[in-house]
């Protein structure tokens, strides 16, 4: 028998050890050849990464998540104030060609087993990066994050979830009725976000049924940004939902969003990387659809009995935000949640999400809780000081603040 020229992976045979398989060495190779691509969506213990083109300006320059960090690297200071809307845009996102651009499917280097890669991950690959069918490339590292959303499951618990990296803008997904609005929700969201150094904006769905004031009232002073999206009945249907023949629940699989509240989302998520984030059945897919058509994400509608919607998104995506025939953005969709735990951020940092009681809290004594508890607390006296008009909406916050807070230190508000 002829000598084997020709070696492979069954040739290989490991040395029998008591450490297992643990390496005999510390060196690494350098992979000095790597690309960098940016992960697009997670599956299973495969990622889809985009390299070159368009993907790799962004993987390369980030989409601004610098611009987006608050003052002199405090967390919890809001950071959208001065962003605007062109602030942070990434490198060759306006370009508009995906000619070069190759989709390829990834697994981790083992070095990177315990090391979760997300969506928005500006990562090195090497191996096959021809994106062909049944080709499969390794991410060997992951590169430095300019920002990182997380939550956690309740507020104590200690695990944290990274629901997406390299993120500019949370876009708070919440509809005016069916399912109702919770405030608490929006709150703890605004928390994360500005604890990550990501700007806000608040986009309220299903103003068909529902007026939009009492919401902007609430959040408007606090420099977060408000959008505000309808349906529009198609022709056929337009006379039914005229004369109430129809309930909202039976008419939302037939009614689009009308193209003018579709625009005037796209114009706030122009030249930025945003993720929005929502409770099932507020319409974020539909959002989602109408700002990328080809991104084809399911729909569902709210259950009559529970006043819930159903997940219909099961994992993060990223998609291009097409603006004029161009490409000038990203949107991140993520699975409805129901819970937004913030067990992660620090007590501390709480106030500062709520800016209008954080300049009034400068006036409490030394060591003040905040609590309902809490003597000669400012925040109290700001209550009572306030002009009859105001106090609603003014008690309204500090019963958010002081909810947030008294679940963070296993207090009663």
């Amino acid at each position: 028998m002829g000598r084997r020229d020709v070696r492979d992976e069954s040739d290989f045979h490991s040395r029998p050890s008591k450490r297992g398989s643990r390496p005999r060495t510390k060196q690494r190779p350098e992979h000095s050849d790597a690309v960098t691509g940016l992960v697009t969506g997670v599956d299973r213990g495969r990622y889809t990464l985009l390299v070159g083109g368009v993907a790799g300006g962004v993987a390369d320059g980030t989409a601004g998540g610098a611009a987006g960090k608050a003052p002199d690297g405090v967390a919890g200071k809001s950071p959208g104030r001065a962003v605007g809307k062109t602030a942070g845009k990434a490198p060759g996102t306006t370009a508009g060609s995906a000619s070069d651009e190759t989709i390829v499917t990834a697994m981790k280097a083992r070095e990177l087993t315990r090391t979760r890669v997300v969506v928005g991950d500006r990562v090195d690959v090497v191996g096959d990066v021809s994106g062909g069918e049944g080709s499969l490339a390794r991410i060997v590292r992951i590169q430095e994050r300019t920002s990182t959303l997380r939550r956690t499951a309740d507020d104590t618990d200690p695990y944290e979830r990274i629901v997406v990296a390299n993120a500019d803008q949370l876009v708070i997904v919440t509809a005016l009725a069916q399912p109702e609005p919770r405030t608490g929700m929006i709150d703890r969201c605004v928390v994360a976000a500005y604890d990550a150094g990501m700007s806000v904006l608040l986009c309220l769905t299903k103003a068909d049924l529902a007026s939009p004031d009492v919401l902007r009232e609430l959040y408007e002073p606090l420099g977060v940004e408000v959008v505000v999206t309808r349906r529009a009945p198609s022709d056929g249907e337009a006379d039914d939902a005229a004369d109430g023949a129809n309930s909202a629940g039976e008419t939302a699989g037939g009614m689009a969003l009308a193209p003018e509240s579709v625009e005037e989302v796209r114009d706030r998520l122009r030249g930025l990387v945003s993720v929005l984030v929502g409770h099932s059945g507020v319409g974020k897919s539909t959002l989602i659809n109408a700002l990328v058509p080809e991104a084809m994400r399911a729909t569902g509608v709210v259950n009559d009995v529970t006043g819930r919607g159903r997940h219909t998104s099961t994992s993060a995506v990223a998609l291009r935000l097409p603006v004029a025939e161009t490409f000038d953005g990203w949107v991140v969709d993520t699975p409805g949640v129901r819970s937004f735990g913030l067990a992660h951020v620090e007590v501390g940092h709480l106030l500062h999400a709520f800016e209008d009681l954080d300049e009034v809290a400068q006036e409490c004594p030394r060591g003040c809780t905040h609590l309902a508890d809490a003597p000669d607390c400012a925040l109290d006296d700001w209550i009572e000081a306030s002009p009859e008009d105001e106090r609603p909406a003014r008690a309204a916050r500090l019963t958010s603040f002081r909810r947030l807070l008294s679940s963070r230190t296993g207090s009663d508000a």
